[in-house]
């Protein structure tokens, strides 16, 4: 038998192998499901700009920072996603939205609010599931080894009922995956006020959020200012404020 050389592979041609080169850089700026790595560019502003979302929601967007918000949450497709407090679903629309198909997101409340099922009947969301829950166990059955977790705006709400905020924080540790995620927002009160605020003018301190967070386990990952003020004095009802209000936001993380 007579041996004959290998044949060398052909070279590439070369927009071939630039077309090859871009369409692998573009299939890893797509998150997997449920995962933390890059997001496509634009992502979140489709999001933001999906047809669904109310006029009213757009209004609101000036002082919600949405832009902002949806990456600072670290949101991928296909996560699980717990919205404590959702009232009317501004918040969990959004995140329905950036969670995509394959995700979803579980909206609570502790009673029905009519604002939110409206929403869902003029534009139904199949991943966007309300659920009627207390804030003391906030965590329906069917939403464990969750992603993410948030309290938009009314840490200083729920400071105002009678709840166990160490059981309720316990539970959403409970519900998160190790490496998962808890957002908080809320209206800052002046530093060192404690809970004097929550009530009067719907306010909170930073202080008391980071640590009875912490006391339930997270560790404090990172601090967003796109919700900050300095020129807020921080005395006003945070409602009927003339200015917009100061405002924090941590994310916290499940070790």
């Amino acid at each position: 038998m007579i041996a004959r050389p290998r044949r060398r592979p052909l070279p590439m041609p070369t927009n071939l192998a630039i077309a090859l080169v871009l369409a692998s850089a573009l299939i890893g700026c797509a998150s997997a499901p449920g995962g933390e790595g890059p997001i496509a560019p634009g992502y979140y502003r489709k999001a933001i700009d999906s047809p669904i979302r109310t006029e009213q929601d757009r209004r609101l967007d000036a002082a919600r920072h949405p832009a902002e918000f949806l990456p600072f949450t670290r949101i991928r497709p296909g996560m699980r996603v717990l919205d404590v407090s959702a009232a009317a679903g501004y918040t969990s629309q959004l995140l329905a939205l950036a969670a995509g198909p394959t995700g979803t997101v579980f909206a609570q409340n502790p009673r029905e609010r009519p604002a939110l099922s409206r929403r869902l009947v003029d534009h139904p969301q199949a991943n966007l599931v309300p659920v009627l829950r207390p804030f003391d166990d906030p965590v329906p059955d069917q939403a464990s080894k969750l992603d993410l977790i948030t309290i938009v705006q009314n840490y200083h709400d729920i400071c105002n009922l009678p709840v166990d905020r160490a059981a309720m924080n316990a539970r959403l540790f409970a519900a998160l995956k190790h490496g998962g995620h808890l957002v908080v927002t809320d209206h800052s009160a002046r530093s060192g006020t404690g809970l004097a605020d929550t009530k009067t003018l719907h306010r909170m301190d930073e202080a008391v959020v980071r640590a009875e967070i912490e006391r339930a386990g997270f560790v404090l990952e990172a601090e967003g200012d796109f919700l900050r003020n300095p020129a807020d004095p921080r005395d006003q009802i945070s409602y009927s404020s003339k200015i917009p209000t100061d405002k924090f936001a941590l994310r916290f993380v499940k070790p």
